[in-house]
């Protein structure tokens, strides 16, 4: 997107440095990522920082308003309710997919919003990585508010531990050494202290929570970092004491409800925003677009673009049972404009906030970007592409403000 630094990263590749690159990322907390780690990183021009920062001021007004919760109550089924929710969501991502304006000029539009932790720990290693092996300016950095690698994991351990003893906050997944993202859970264990604990070895007792540490010994558990996904929880066998709807003397580090509540149930609420394409909730729509190939349909409750429908009819709409379980939203084209050995990639930008208690509004941290060549971001539709996959951006940060 900034044609003299593309070149230059272009030109300067090579297999060998990329390859190195990923057995740095794989010694690093002794674990190599499953997933494609895509072979460059996105460097962001100025324009487009700064309206993807306004994107997300335009969006938090909406959260902070003091009927967000009111609004978003129907979001939570009554059986997934649980109990001890706090004011508002710890965690807050914004995933925009990068288009192409009018005037010519690049813009982000929202794709997905999620009130739940992303990969916090190692969207920092790998721009790291990429910084390491590759040429990235001294004046861009993957991090914002003037945060530093240092700094940032600071606020991450403020923020996720406090001043609790780390052996008494866990991260709590369901099988989580068998999940794509178990180099995130390894880094936070490694940089913060947290133990990472499967939903299944839980204790209970009475209103307590346990778990075993490796010498067999039983430990509180007093908070937990959830990073159990609902959906997944549901269609997986998983013998469990654990119940989340039951009432425990434990802290939660990114409530579950919030998972609900800021999700594609909030999309309906953000037309109003500049970059957020139009959306409704389908059972409230009285009369379908004539043209239905420029919108999606997507599942309210689905996670990884489970369910996900691109090309549909309206028998196709009339088919569906359950209406009010699903959204039909405007479809977003992505531009390819990054340019790679063989053709353009399409990206997407997720931008990783916290909100803090005591803050009046989230604040941006970091990023995350998804090159795609397919047609949609992911790894079925990206089978044997080169230069796609996860990565990061790097934005400059000359001029930048400071933003919530």
């Amino acid at each position: 997107m900034i044609p003299q630094l593309r070149k230059q990263y272009n030109e300067a590749f090579c297999e060998a440095q990329y390859e190195a690159m990923l057995d740095f990322i794989g010694h690093t907390w002794d674990h190599r990522p499953p997933f494609k780690v895509c072979e460059t990183p996105v460097f962001a021009p100025v324009s487009l920082r700064d309206k993807l920062f306004e994107a997300c001021e335009e969006i938090v007004d909406v959260l902070v308003s003091p009927d967000f919760k009111q609004r978003t109550q129907g979001a939570l089924k009554p059986e997934y309710v649980v109990p001890g929710e706090d004011a508002h969501t710890l965690f807050l991502q914004l995933d925009f997919g990068i288009t192409r304006a009018s005037d010519g000029s690049l813009e982000p539009r929202l794709i997905e919003i999620q009130g739940f932790p992303s990969l916090y720990c190692y969207q920092d290693l790998v721009a790291r990585a990429y910084r390491k092996f590759f040429p990235v300016p001294d004046d861009f950095s993957h991090l914002f508010n003037g945060l530093d690698s240092d700094s940032y994991i600071e606020l991450l351990q403020q923020t996720i531990v406090g001043d609790e003893d780390p052996k008494h906050v866990v991260i709590l997944e369901v099988r989580p050494y068998d999940q794509p993202t178990l180099i995130d859970f390894l880094g936070t264990r490694a940089l913060l202290g947290t133990p990472i604990v499967c939903i299944s070895d839980v204790i209970v007792s009475g209103d307590k929570l346990y778990y075993r540490d490796e010498s067999g010994r039983k430990v509180r558990i007093k908070k937990i970092y959830n990073r159990v996904i609902f959906d997944e929880l549901m269609h997986r066998d998983v013998p469990r004491q654990f119940r989340f709807t039951e009432a425990y003397d434990v802290e939660y580090v990114g409530h579950p409800n919030w998972f609900f509540r800021i999700s594609k149930y909030t999309l309906p609420l953000l037309r109003q925003c500049r970059y957020v394409p139009d959306s409704w909730y389908l059972d409230q729509v009285e009369a379908l677009p004539e043209d239905l190939h420029n919108y999606v349909l997507k599942p309210l409750f689905s996670f990884s673009g489970t369910g996900v429908m691109i090309n549909f009819n309206k028998y196709d709409v009339d088919a569906i049972e359950d209406k009010s379980a699903y959204l039909l939203q405007r479809k977003v084209h992505y531009e390819p404009v990054i340019d790679t050995p063989d053709e353009p990639a399409k990206v997407e930008i997720r931008m990783l906030m916290l909100w803090p208690r005591g803050r009046r509004r989230p604040m941006l941290l970091n990023n995350l970007a998804r090159l795609s060549k397919g047609l949609m971001v992911g790894v079925r539709y990206n089978k044997d592409k080169r230069w796609v996959g996860g990565s990061v951006s790097f934005f400059p940060t000359q001029g930048a403000h400071t933003y919530s």
